[in-house]
């Protein structure tokens, strides 16, 4: 009797155990609602509320009578409903509104009359085609302004005229291929306008824009960096453009400049980056650089050269980054890798050389390293004096390569090892071999990958966890242990299918 009361007095409290809270939603006192699949708006809310959070329903329209008694509403965010328009004047009446949010539905146009408390207006992921300037007339206290992913093909940019307090626009994803009009937001520092189609941008677009710390033109059709950047620049995106050249010296008002993103252009060379002084992240990726950039910024901390044509590494080319702490030189054509060419980055913790050309592992490598990447080259061996000095490594990748034996002193010689990737490599599985894996797994070291090439035999065998390996080797163990006894007069007719190494005082047993 009591759990069915129990249960009676929970009913009565509504999906979100609060009296009168409506059908699917979540009450959080009488100030917050949650709610999933509604058909329309929930007909009673408390007057108190001030956070209504609706999305994945099925609401087509939004009327003024759905909120009028929600006067202390604050946040309103209606996502994902297939919500295709809001009747006139809807939030007008709500002045304690200051967040607004009606992303991935179905809108094609902006809301009217929107109050003047509003600081957050997101309508991402909608059809909205066109922006007019009474669209933000008296939203002077508006901050946030996300318009991504629409269908804005040109806009003029005199509709932001009013919004005097902006800070952050986001403009991704609309098609843009004009832009037009006086640009007068004092206050903005983010600016993105991603994935758009604009060639230039046009004169004077950065006269008014003096506060702006971070800008994003990644994945548009400029054939140059726009000029008069503002000196406030912190981030500049221009990843995925057409870009051939970067006169560096054109941009060396830029002294606070820390993030430059230039990947996936038609750049062949780079020269002068040392003009950005405070310049931390360079990333040029997947551009056609045959060379590494000459005279980079002392500060630098991040430098990615990936998916280049790089033919070598050369001292002079890292001399006085003693701060790097990521390069990354994969998928280029490096076959040169000048003896100590990274030994002054003492800071130096990831080196990713993938998809290159290296016989061997470069020697001298600072002893900072915590994960080296040397898969698929053409590396055959790998010494106790490539990796001797690098004890703080961790992550070791050589697959595919054509390495066919591990070397125990190598192994002993890297204490923090934790990943060792290793397919894709020619193993002769030897018993020696065993005992490298006993050593791995003494360390706790992971290791991926070590399948057996020869003898024939073993073929396709994994060295780390064939049975008839272990079986073999566990063997011959126990005949060593005998011929210790008799070692002076050891005879390997016996064992026609055993090599022994007399210099190893282990002896070195290896599988024909």
């Amino acid at each position: 009797m009591y759990l069915l009361c129990t249960f009676l007095v929970l009913l009565s409290f509504g999906d979100g155990f609060h009296p009168n809270c409506p059908r699917r939603c979540s009450c959080d006192s009488k100030q917050s609602i949650q709610c999933y699949r509604l058909i329309e708006l929930p007909s009673w809310m408390p007057s108190t509320i001030k956070r209504l959070y609706i999305s994945h329903s099925k609401i087509k329209n939004l009327k003024l009578s759905n909120i009028t008694k929600t006067l202390a509403l604050e946040e309103f965010i209606l996502l994902a409903s297939g919500t295709e328009s809001v009747e006139n004047d809807t939030f007008k009446t709500l002045s304690t509104l200051k967040t607004l949010e009606l992303w991935k539905n179905k809108l094609r146009r902006i809301p009217t009359a929107l109050p003047n408390s509003l600081e957050v207006l997101k309508l991402n992921d909608n059809l909205i085609n066109v922006l007019h300037e009474s669209d933000f007339e008296g939203l002077k206290k508006l901050q946030v302004l996300e318009l991504q992913n629409n269908m804005i093909s040109t806009l003029s940019l005199s509709t932001f005229s009013s919004l005097v307090n902006l800070q952050i626009l986001v403009l991704d994803g609309n098609n843009m291929e004009s832009l037009t009009g006086p640009f007068k937001l004092p206050r903005l520092k983010h600016l993105s306008m991603e994935n758009n189609k604009l060639h230039f941008l046009p004169g004077s677009f950065f006269a008014s824009l003096q506060c702006l710390q971070f800008l994003s033109l990644s994945g548009n059709s400029l054939t140059i960096v726009p000029n008069d950047l503002p000196k406030s620049l912190l981030s500049l995106k221009l990843e995925r453009n057409q870009l051939q050249v970067v006169r560096f010296r054109e941009m060396k008002h830029l002294e606070n400049l820390s993030h430059l993103f230039l990947s996936a252009n038609s750049l062949s060379s780079i020269e002068g980056a040392h003009f950005l002084p405070n310049l931390t992240t360079l990333e040029i990726s997947q551009n056609h650089l045959q060379m590494l950039p000459f005279r980079l910024p002392a500060r630098l901390q991040k430098l990615d050269c990936s998916n280049n044509l790089i033919q070598k590494v050369m001292l002079q080319d890292f001399q006085d980054l003693r701060d790097l702490k990521h390069l990354f030189l994969d998928n280029n054509m490096v076959s040169l890798f000048e003896v100590g060419a990274l030994q002054r980055c003492v800071q130096l913790s990831n080196l990713a050389l993938e998809q290159n050309l290296l016989l061997s592992i470069p020697l001298r490598l600072p002893d900072t390293l915590a994960r080296l990447d040397l898969k698929a080259n053409a590396i055959q061996d790998i010494g106790e004096q490539e990796l001797k000095d690098l004890k703080q490594l961790q992550v070791l990748n050589l697959r595919n390569n054509k390495i066919s034996a591990l070397d125990l002193k190598v192994l002993e010689g890297l204490p923090r090892l934790r990943y060792l990737y290793l397919d894709g490599n020619p193993w002769n599985c030897t018993c020696n071999l065993l005992r490298a894996r006993k050593v791995l797994m003494a360390k706790g070291t992971d290791v991926r990958g070590g399948q057996c090439a020869a003898p024939a035999e073993r073929r396709g065998e994994s060295w780390m966890s064939s049975k008839n390996i272990m079986r073999h080797c566990e063997g011959h163990s126990h005949l060593t242990e005998k011929n210790k006894e008799i070692r002076k007069k050891p005879k390997p007719d016996d064992h026609p299918s055993i090599r022994m190494n007399m210099d190893d005082d282990y002896y070195d047993y290896e599988i024909d």
